[in-house]
């Protein structure tokens, strides 16, 4: 059976991460958000410290907009000065996502993956979202802080993931073109929401995943 890849874009709040476990479990596949610096780390040799550090300087970081560095694959090779620089951390990740793609399924949680996994066969990109009030309920209940907190924390992250999503694609994070299937997960359990993408993959990619 050949490979397929569910890539998930998320807004902060929406349940992505927890529909994305439960979508993998349901798939037999893996799962890769953040465990993929692990795997970038084996692949290019720098250390896990720093992919994770680079994480969360891009995160503080207002280089998102005021440039862009749109992906190409290039690779900056270890004699070069930039080798740890975080574009291209960037795009070990993105090499390590395109790998696996070539020798199994999988789904990917953020990473702009459905940009980096274009042009492979058996993508199926969505988008996941849900209303404000939800999402904010959602981190007022996971880091036990109060509505203007989780407010505040959401509108910090959103703003990141759109700024990171544009300096890497050059395209628009919420477009809908860039997505087959948005799914609002408002009035939606998690396992309502993981079926769903599961039957979406299935009927776009003409074949039972399981």
């Amino acid at each position: 059976m050949e490979n397929f890849v569910i890539s998930i874009t998320r807004t902060c709040g929406s349940g992505a991460t927890s529909i994305g476990k439960i979508l993998a479990k349901n798939l037999g596949v893996e799962l890769y958000d953040r465990n993929l610096l692990r795997l970038a780390s084996d692949d290019s040799g720098i250390s896990q410290e720093l992919f994770a550090k680079a994480d969360e300087d891009q995160k503080r970081s207002l280089l998102f907009r005021a440039s862009q560095k749109v992906y190409n694959g290039e690779l900056i090779p270890p004699e070069k000065e930039d080798f740890t620089s975080n574009n291209n951390l960037f795009n070990y990740q993105a090499k390590v996502l395109r790998e696996l793609a070539d020798v199994s399924s999988y789904v990917v949680i953020g990473r702009a993956a459905d940009y980096v996994l274009n042009d492979k066969p058996n993508l199926v990109r969505v988008f996941i979202y849900a209303s404000r009030e939800k999402c904010i309920q959602k981190e007022m209940n996971r880091q036990k802080i109060d509505w203007k907190k989780a407010d505040k924390f959401i509108t910090k992250t959103d703003r990141y993931r759109r700024d990171y999503y544009r300096y890497f694609t050059g395209h628009e994070w919420e477009s809908m073109r860039n997505y087959d299937l948005c799914i609002n997960t408002t009035d939606m359990t998690f396992e309502q929401a993981a079926v769903a993408i599961q039957h979406f993959a299935e009927d776009m990619l003409g074949r039972k995943l399981v």
